[in-house]
């Protein structure tokens, strides 16, 4: 027979002491608090706290009931299987949890549902602004930085810390964004972030200021304006007919998570017995060739060594996250959703949360982002008409192939295949999407080169794309800073095309919020895109109208959009010399019209059988009989 020897003994007692002997707490529940009347009756709460595991749980309140506990692999977790009435009451109920005679209570509370406007949805009628709000305005320095944080730092002089931008900052400058045309606002995540300084690079550490590096679900950075301040900032924007785009992160969390750092489940997080990156290669999902090696790689391989990849397999995490996403909608009255790094979530998981949102929501858009280069890769991941064998029911998406098609127009010298030809033909292909127009266009991102710095700082050549962006099918989606010229490329890192909005902060020795603050050309380029904004957000032969587009001829490209009781006809010259536009090809669009007031400077055309295109120019006529 074995024996303990007297240090193992001891070792033993102690363990056991450790997890059996110490009593039972209930520290936190999420989701935090829930609603009565959603249509889903089912909620599932996670339960944490020192031996949560072992208790046994129990509740009374009228409509409620306790269908079934759920033990975890982790002691300190359980999950309870709820059911809602339809006819609940709001209010508190106590959750009870018994053990070894003791019972511990917990109160949680069930709320009426949020009467402000949520879940409208975009369309092709607005004009999204994408900002990232550690470098848009500092509206409050009190929250700049605080010292129970992992990373205490904020400092404007480092481009990889911290530098104070917030959601009040945002609130201080929307007349500004409403004067640009602006109808919906999307913030890189602004969920708690408190995690340690990463190694970026070998000569550098990065804050986790761009959001995307999650450490408590149900906390709002602090350092923004916590939950009641983003609370505010919705109710700002809804009060101004103003849309709210939250950004999700379903595929991994940091390495500073408390999920993390104590993890319910062994499958919580894909595992490897050695650390396997992502191979960012989409294909393996819907080449008829593929290994599923390679699937399993895309998918469950980590996007950094600290940043845990989540297991949307593990039914309980799945729920955890699906609930977050109802969650963050009705408490922050949340309009759409964008979700980061889409490519690489489980692909059934994605589906079910999609209409797990769609359920509660039937008008919400939910657009992610899969970086691809082909139609056929982006198309795999929305609605589509392809026959495959995963149909995906995302209804929008960025749009990463015109934004290819969009940048080589202007950049490559016209050719066969070449220059304008890509964007013509990058719009060729929407037979595949279900609903080309609920894709989300742009120019540029927080992931991308500055606009005006790929196209070589030309303003002629800022239009062209800018004009094609704002005629064109699809949700427009703006960067912040581009409409005033902000540029860079992100050499040496990303930070260089976040850099802070100038006039967004104490100090700054410009403010571009005012016509005063900028210069000749960045007025120009402001009062370019407030035209087409403002002039598409009025004309639905723009955003809801069909699309006609005639072949490019030698770097000329023209495209009609029209109702039944408007055309608008746009016109551009990709060349660097004037030509003279015969119109008579147009005939099957343009029959019937006479005359064209120029939308940008209200001209007048009393012939238009023959329109003058200067070199690198767009015109947009508003056609008239």
């Amino acid at each position: 027979m074995n024996k303990f020897s007297p240090v193992a003994l001891l070792s033993f007692l102690l363990l056991s002491h450790f997890l059996f002997g110490q009593t039972p707490q209930i520290q936190r529940i999420d989701p935090t608090n829930w609603w009565i009347g959603m249509k889903n009756p089912a909620l599932q709460l996670l339960v944490y706290g020192q031996n949560a595991g072992t208790l046994s749980y129990s509740l009374n309140y009228p409509g409620v009931k306790l269908v079934k506990t759920h033990k975890a692999d982790n002691p300190n977790y359980a999950f309870l299987d709820l059911t809602i009435a339809p006819n609940t009451k709001p209010g508190k109920l106590e959750i009870l949890g018994k053990a070894n005679g003791q019972t511990i209570s917990r109160q949680y509370e069930l709320l009426p549902r949020t009467k402000n406007p949520k879940g409208q949805g975009l369309t092709s009628a607005d004009f999204i602004y994408l900002i990232m709000p550690d470098r848009f305005a500092n509206g409050d320095e009190s929250n700049d930085k605080f010292a129970d944080l992992r990373d205490p730092q904020a400092d404007r002089a480092i481009p990889h810390l911290r530098h104070g931008g917030d959601l009040k900052g945002i609130t201080n400058h929307l007349d500004y964004l409403q004067e640009l045309g602006v109808t919906a606002i999307w913030l890189t995540p602004v969920i708690d972030n408190d995690e340690a300084l990463k190694r970026e690079a070998p000569d550098r550490m990065q804050a986790g200021y761009h959001g995307y590096h999650f450490t408590d679900h149900y906390q709002i950075d602090k350092r923004f304006g916590g939950i009641e301040g983003y609370r505010q900032f919705s109710d700002a924007l809804h009060k101004r007919g103003l849309k709210v785009i939250q950004d999700a992160v379903y595929n991994h969390v940091s390495d500073d998570h408390w999920m993390f750092r104590e993890q319910p489940f062994k499958d919580w997080f894909n595992q490897w017995s050695a650390y396997t990156n992502s191979s960012h290669k989409e294909q393996s999902l819907f080449d008829p060739y593929a290994a599923a090696s390679d699937r399993k790689v895309l998918l469950d391989g980590w996007f950094t060594p600290f940043l845990p990849d989540l297991n949307q397999r593990n039914p309980f995490l799945s729920r955890y996250l699906i609930q977050h996403a109802i969650w963050s909608t009705e408490m922050f009255s949340l309009d759409a959703w964008r979700v980061d790094t889409y490519k690489y979530n489980d692909l059934d998981f994605l589906n079910r949360c999609n209409q797990a949102l769609l359920t509660e929501y039937p008008q919400l858009h939910i657009f992610g982002e899969a970086w691809v280069n082909n139609p056929v890769a982006q198309a795999f991941f929305v609605k589509n008409k392809l026959d495959l064998p995963f149909n995906s029911n995302q209804p929008g998406g960025l749009d990463f192939v015109l934004y290819d098609a969009t940048n080589a127009a202007l950049r490559e010298p016209n050719g066969w295949d070449t220059g304008v030809n890509r964007f013509y033909q990058a719009l060729t292909t929407d037979a595949v999407y279900a609903n080309p127009q609920k894709l989300v266009t742009f120019l540029e991102n927080h992931d991308t080169d500055r606009y005006f710095s790929v196209i070589g700082e030309d303003l002629a050549k800022y239009k062209l794309g800018v004009t094609w962006m704002l005629t064109t099918r699809g949700i427009p989606s703006w960067y912040y800073g581009t409409e005033v010229l902000m540029k860079n490329t992100k050499n040496p890192s990303d930070a260089e095309v976040r850099r802070d909005f100038p006039g967004g902060f104490p100090g700054d020795r410009s403010d571009k919020f005012t016509a005063a603050g900028r210069n000749n050309q960045e007025n120009e380029a402001f009062d370019y895109v407030k035209k087409l904004a403002t002039y598409r957000k009025a004309t639905p032969a723009l955003h809801a109208g069909k699309l006609m587009q005639y072949l490019p001829q030698n770097g000329t490209y023209v495209f009609f959009r029209y109702t039944s009781d408007k055309t608008v006809m746009v016109a551009t010259n990709t060349n660097d010399t004037d030509i003279n536009l015969d119109t008579s090809r147009f005939t099957e669009r343009m029959s019937g019209f006479s005359k064209a007031r120029n939308v940008l400077t209200d001209e007048v055309l009393t012939d238009i059988k023959s329109i003058k295109l200067p070199g690198k120019t767009a015109l947009v006529l508003e056609l008239s009989r």
